[in-house]
């Protein structure tokens, strides 16, 4: 059976240094998705789609991996699309008022079919509280600069910094701030936490 690494196949995207901010152009991926609000760390709508989310995203590898195609490979990282209506309070760490898309990239093979078929199969065995607000979806973000951060969500704050400074040299940001979380925080000690900081951008200023 053939098992594919999708990080390592898509490793431009996945694979990021910590050292200075890289410039890509990101193309339409498929994903699971769910959207919300709230403070991720206190919110239980956060939980709920996080939970749901990597139960219908295991269903779907097991699905694959027993089925036709006969394919095994790694769940791929959480991710978040993060932005507020009001700016501000995103820039001054309201949590309470963020808005956010949290996702899971989906293989080339999962079609929108086998993820509706595997979120009904996961309904009708867990039914976790956000089940009925999952989809699958494209999402095409297009050029975009983004870098490794290396420790605390708290810190992120210069490594922020250092890419949106980047991009100003070049472009201009457009879009929603995005993260992907490349560390289980339930185990590691959160100084060894990495997430990719990745920013939509324009070019030409």
């Amino acid at each position: 059976m053939a098992k594919i690494d999708f990080k390592k196949e898509l490793g431009e995207f996945y694979k990021v240094s910590p050292k200075a901010p890289v410039v890509v152009d990101v193309p339409r991926l498929n994903f699971l998705m769910i959207d919300g609000k709230g403070d991720p760390n206190t919110s239980k709508e956060y939980a709920d789609a996080v939970e749901t989310l990597y139960a219908v995203s295991y269903t779907v590898k097991f699905a694959i991996k027993k089925g036709s195609v006969a394919v095994d490979y790694g769940v791929m990282p959480l991710e978040g699309l993060w932005w507020a209506d009001d700016m501000r309070a995103f820039d001054v760490g309201d949590k309470s008022a963020w808005k956010w898309t949290m996702m899971i990239m989906q293989p080339p093979v999962v079609t929108g079919k086998l993820a509706a078929e595997c979120i009904d199969t996961v309904r009708a065995k867990k039914n976790p509280p956000a089940i009925e607000r999952i989809r699958f979806d494209a999402f095409e973000e297009g050029l975009a600069a983004h870098i490794l951060h290396v420790g605390p969500f708290s810190e992120e704050g210069p490594t922020i910094a250092k890419l949106h400074d980047f991009i100003g040299g070049q472009g201009t940001l457009r879009g929603k701030h995005h993260e992907i979380y490349l560390t289980d925080i339930r185990r590691a000690n959160p100084s060894r936490w990495k997430t990719i900081i990745r920013q939509p951008m324009t070019a030409g200023r």
